[in-house]
């Protein structure tokens, strides 16, 4: 008889890394929807022949200038922001824990509008590293707050310390950028988390940010999935907790950071996203967050391109996502309000 205990582990796994490869596999014919979709409707053809012979047609400069960037760092955000979110919802042990919400784009977006007000520094690659620093206080600040009082940092305390901050970081971010008219301008629609009016050069100058978080978290994901199973069981198999801890909120930063400094603060991508996969894999964050990636880049892809295509106008994804991820939130609020009792 064979060994039922042997066989539907396997089989479980089979199907997960399906899935995967399913999800992996509609990213391209998704991408390239995108590049079609917009207020002046390309043939789906024609992206191959922007690609191999551009020929300075309004057609390929709108595909190559305009929508192939676009396209691109709507990829990477989704798949960063979504992986950043997994990360601190396992280590925190927290389910509403996500960038957006815990106050990290919030900091990373204060320090590049801080640096571009207040500096001469205006280069992509330069002002990464002020996201990366705005991010990893801001985390630390929400930390140091949810900690407070009996307790210690509880999901609730943390959920609240992180709406706090977010909003304190976004009014003084607000108001360094209507006291400064050349600034206001040039961020106005970065502020609000959008991917319009990105360049390949800036993509590609932030890109390795991103890729590398990205590779170093997927390759974390074994101890951040102790990490998950709480401080004690980690412990106790001989993993250092402090250490995968301190690491893993550095991914997050970078992660993060990165995200913001290429698209501005897009929120609730890194709460939204872990949830579906954990409804799609179950409770395991090494799959959590291998679906997160595929699953984030998709999101925000078919959110910015989506919004296009069914009203015909341009809104910052940012917006979008708040309209998408507000009813999850609060529905993930209130359950998690209805356990407690």
């Amino acid at each position: 008889m064979p060994n039922l205990d042997a066989i539907l582990p396997g089989r479980r796994r089979n199907r997960r890394a399906l899935g995967l490869v399913l999800l992996i596999a509609l990213v391209p014919p998704m991408a390239l929807w995108a590049l079609t979709v917009g207020s002046s409707q390309i043939a789906p053809g024609m992206w191959f022949d922007a690609l191999m012979h551009p020929d300075g047609s309004r057609e390929h400069i709108v595909l190559l200038d305009i929508r192939l960037p676009r396209m691109l760092a709507g990829l990477l955000v989704g798949a960063q922001l979504a992986v950043a979110g997994a990360i601190m919802q396992a280590v925190t042990a927290n389910p509403l824990a996500s960038p957006g919400l815990l106050g990290i784009n919030a900091g990373a977006a204060f320090a590049v509008v801080l640096a571009l007000a207040f500096t001469s520094i205006d280069a992509s690659g330069s002002l990464v590293w002020f996201a990366f620093g705005g991010a990893g206080v801001a985390g630390g600040c929400v930390y140091a707050l949810g900690s407070i009082g009996r307790g210690g940092a509880t999901p609730l305390k943390l959920a609240l310390a992180g709406a706090v901050l977010t909003a304190f970081l976004t009014s003084v971010t607000t108001s360094l950028l209507l006291l400064d008219q050349g600034t206001l301008d040039n961020l106005r629609l970065w502020a609000a988390g959008s991917l319009m009016g990105r360049s390949l050069a800036t993509v590609a100058e932030l890109a390795p940010y991103g890729l590398a978080g990205l590779a170093c978290a997927l390759a974390a994901a074994r101890p951040i999935m102790t990490l998950s199973l709480g401080g004690d069981v980690a412990s106790t198999v001989g993993q250092n907790v402090v250490r995968w801890r301190l690491l893993a909120g550095l991914l997050v930063v970078v992660l993060a950071g990165s995200a913001v400094a290429l698209a501005g603060p897009v929120g609730f991508v890194g709460l939204v996203v872990p949830h579906a996969a954990r409804m799609l894999v179950g409770a395991d964050y090494r799959w959590i967050m291998a679906y997160s990636a595929p699953l984030g880049a998709l999101l925000v892809l078919v959110a910015d391109a989506g919004i296009r295509w069914l009203v015909g106008i341009d809104l910052p994804v940012g917006i979008t996502m708040a309209l998408l991820g507000s009813p999850v939130f609060i529905a993930l609020a209130r359950r998690r309000s209805g356990m407690m009792r």
